[in-house]
C-alpha cells in the first residue's frame, strides 16, 4: 500500500492482495496514518466493485492501483 495525503483528506493507492476476502478494507486503516485520539468507527469499504471508495467519516479515499483486478481469494 502506498499513501499520499492531501490538505483535505488521505487517498490510499491499493493492490489487490491488499483487500481482504470480500473485496473491500476498513477505515480508520493504519495506512492512512491517522492519530489514533483522532480514530472513528471501523467501517468497511467495498473496493472490489468499483475499484474505489471513499470514508463517510474523515473523507480518506481508497482506491485500487490502475491495473489491479480483484478475483477474490
Amino acid at each position: 500500500m502506498s499513501h499520499a495525503s492531501s490538505p483535505a483528506a488521505a487517498s490510499i493507492e491499493l493492490l489487490a492482495k491488499d483487500l481482504n476476502e470480500n473485496g473491500g478494507v476498513f477505515c480508520p486503516s493504519p495506512v492512512a496514518g491517522m492519530p489514533l485520539w483522532n480514530h472513528h468507527p471501523r467501517v468497511f469499504l467495498d473496493i472490489a466493485h468499483t475499484g474505489q471508495a471513499r470514508c463517510p467519516y474523515c473523507g480518506t479515499h481508497y482506491h485500487l492501483k490502475a491495473g489491479e483486478v480483484f478475483r477474490g481469494h
